[in-house]
């Protein structure tokens, strides 16, 4: 067994659901200690919010420093009478890997580690530096994770070059994708209040519902824009309506909704909030709105580090991966700050599914194109 599936199935079987780590941490921090690596272990706190464990590791302690960044924690397993597995049993079958985390991102972990190991064993007089920035804290709310151990590295002189996040990014197939850029995402939540009352005697009440209506309108047909060169057209979806109202004769006192957009880099979430606010102002009457800003749109224009990943996908699979900024969020929206990001992985079509699963075959791919750009990166010129 390689020593990435025999790591992956170590991690899977740690049901590390955020905010819990359950001992994964401690499982790549023994891999990486085992080869040498200085590993430091960073737990984070802010008031209102779970308290979180990171880790950053290096070896090396000179030249360039290549980070692969990434996360142990995973969604919870769901309806877990619906898998044919044991979520967190790591179980192979079928020449495939299966369990929560098994693409999303814990084999991806493991990927990196033996690609460390195959490049060392060709490079030993290696004399640079390669680091892990792994948190658990990236399935919820990202609060006490990466962006912190970002700022930790920063004030205490660990600075990054560049970094490979090693997201599940190839759609149907390894080679298909990688990507440069995220979308922003912008959430709001609004309430809408009225006065209860019976249906039959409307002017007595005061429904609420048809001005959630207009709200919403406005909100959907409004055109954010066309798309640009790096990103789709930014887009507004309607989450959820609810008057918590079981009876039909009946007006309600209040209705709910929530609501989300993706947005590209034409626009900011301030700008967007700002919106938010004047058409809900226009159309509500009386509200409250709530409105949460995940994180902006970027693009880390597309440099060597992506272009090392092209040529090593190409090399490996025959597939050179399109450059994309589709998708949710990750951690590369705080990690571009700092230094070229780009984000190559697994097969993601079964993330965050029930028997969520990895092809043996991709994951031994995966580690002989990490090896190669890594090979690629510290070539001597």
């Amino acid at each position: 067994m390689s020593a990435a599936l025999d790591l992956a199935q170590s991690l899977i079987r740690c049901p590390s659901v955020t905010p819990a780590d359950a001992g994964a941490l401690d499982v790549l921090q023994t891999a990486l200690e085992a080869r040498g690596f200085d590993c430091k272990r960073k737990v984070f706190h802010e008031d209102g919010w779970d308290s979180i464990d990171n880790l950053y590791a290096r070896l090396g302690t000179k030249g360039r420093n290549f980070c692969f960044a990434g996360h142990t924690d995973v969604v919870p397993a769901g309806d877990v009478a619906a898998w044919t597995v044991d979520p967190f049993g790591g179980e192979i079958k079928d020449g495939r890997l299966f369990g929560r985390g098994a693409v999303d991102m814990k084999t991806n972990i493991a990927c990196f580690v033996e690609s460390v190991d195959a490049f060392l064993a060709t490079h030993p007089d290696f004399d640079e530096s390669i680091s892990f920035l792994i948190t658990g804290d990236e399935e919820a709310d990202a609060v006490n994770g990466t962006i912190k151990l970002l700022d930790w590295c920063d004030k205490h002189g660990e600075k990054l070059d560049v970094c490979l996040l090693g997201e599940p990014t190839n759609p149907t197939y390894l080679g298909e994708m990688m990507k440069v850029g995220r979308r922003g995402s912008i959430t709001g939540w609004l309430t809408i209040y009225g006065a209860q009352g019976h249906v039959a005697y409307p002017h007595l009440a005061d429904n609420p519902v048809p001005r959630m209506l207009k709200v919403l309108n406005a909100l959907t047909t409004h055109e954010l824009d066309q798309g640009t060169p790096h990103f789709q057209p930014s887009n507004l979806e309607v989450t959820t309506i609810d008057a918590g109202n079981p009876a039909t004769n009946v007006v309600p006192s209040k209705v709910s909704a929530a609501f989300n957009i993706r947005f590209n880099d034409l626009h900011q979430g301030v700008d967007l909030e700002k919106w938010i606010r004047e058409t809900c102002a226009a159309h509500a009457g009386p509200h409250d709105l709530k409105v949460k800003i995940s994180g902006e749109a970027f693009v880390s224009e597309p440099g060597r580090l992506a272009a090392l990943i092209s040529d090593a996908s190409e090399k490996v699979t025959g597939h050179r991966p399109d450059m994309s900024t589709t998708g949710g969020t990750s951690d590369a929206r705080f990690i571009h700050k700092y230094c070229e990001v780009a984000e190559f992985g697994l097969v993601g079509q079964s993330m965050h599914k029930v028997d969520e699963h990895a092809m043996i075959n991709d994951i031994e791919k995966l580690v002989v194109i990490y090896a190669d750009i890594l090979s690629g990166y510290f070539a001597k010129v």
